[in-house]
């Protein structure tokens, strides 16, 4: 319990600050857009590139993660179904598929982990799950949805390279598989640069809550309300029923998957919409909704497992 409201009171902070921010004017008329650039082109490739240049990329391997894999594809699988039949277009369907199953596994995950799991590696393989196969895929529909409407097929095919957030993960990643140590001199200041990530998109994040309209109203609502329900409900349900029936998780191992399913919407989320101007609104009041919903969910889960 005390973990999960730790966890969720240092997020509302900081995006409390950017609301004040924004409310104030601050960062001028541009803030919301610089600080999403910072994040996405600066900020938050450096962090990937550092966690997975860092990471233990025999984890991918473990049952855990599987269950994690499944429940992120079923739930993605199903907003894109129903997508699909309503014509909501590639990239708002990308974005929507991302927030139904991308959990908040940093900057939430690991105080939850650490307070209600007691192991902060215990998030360790979702966050390298996410970082290394979703974000790639994910990144490389919403490239190749951007470069459709112009560019020659050869420009289309080579959007995704062009992407700093696949670049930065998948480069730690050929890091990491081969074994390479990146001095200090290069890792230090690629991790400082790094920790300005996660604040830059809460900030973010609260400056776009000002003066936007309560979530479930516009042509989004019914997207908006598939994904927080795919999220909150559909995932640590698939999770929880593929842990136990399936791959026969008990007790301990049990509760580590579903508590890291139920986690809400990444705000990052928000930072990938904003940057290619599609589903903004769809992100942002999914990343909000799924972030109240999650509290009495992971008490719910902690209380029944736990």
């Amino acid at each position: 319990m005390q973990g999960v409201l730790t966890g969720f009171a240092v997020i509302a902070v900081v995006i409390g600050v950017g609301y004040l921010l924004g409310r104030r004017g601050y960062l001028g008329d541009q803030g919301r857009e610089v600080l999403t650039k910072l994040a996405f082109h600066v900020a938050s490739p450096a962090l990937l590139f550092t966690t997975c240049a860092q990471a233990d990329l025999s984890v991918v391997f473990s049952s855990s993660l599987l269950v994690t894999a499944l429940s992120t594809a079923a739930v993605a699988g199903v907003f894109v179904a129903v997508g699909a039949v309503r014509r909501w277009g590639t990239g708002r369907i990308t974005i929507g598929a991302l927030c139904s199953g991308y959990v908040n596994s940093g900057n939430l995950g690991i105080p939850i982990a650490v307070y209600v799991l007691g192991d902060a590696s215990l998030v360790a393989p979702v966050l390298l799950f996410q970082l290394v196969v979703v974000v790639p895929i994910g990144m490389t529909f919403l490239d190749l949805a951007s470069a459709g409407r112009s560019g020659s097929p050869w420009s289309r095919l080579l959007a995704p390279l062009r992407n700093p957030i696949a670049v930065g993960s998948l480069s730690g990643v050929a890091v990491a598989a081969l074994g390479l140590r990146v001095p200090a001199p290069v890792m230090d200041p690629l991790t400082l640069i790094g920790n300005m990530s996660v604040p830059a998109v809460l900030m973010a994040f609260g400056i776009s809550l000002c003066g936007s309209a309560m979530p479930f109203r516009g042509p989004d609502r019914n997207p908006v309300l598939l994904a927080v329900v795919l999220k909150a409900v559909g995932q640590p349900v698939v999770a929880w029923a593929l842990a136990a029936g399936v791959f026969g998780l008990r007790e301990a191992r049990l509760l580590d998957v579903v508590v890291t399913s139920a986690l809400p919407t990444a705000q990052n989320m928000y930072t990938y919409a904003s940057t290619y101007r599609v589903g903004e609104r769809l992100a942002r009041d999914v990343v909000l909704v799924s972030t109240v919903v999650a509290v009495p969910v992971l008490v719910v889960i902690a209380a029944v497992l736990g």
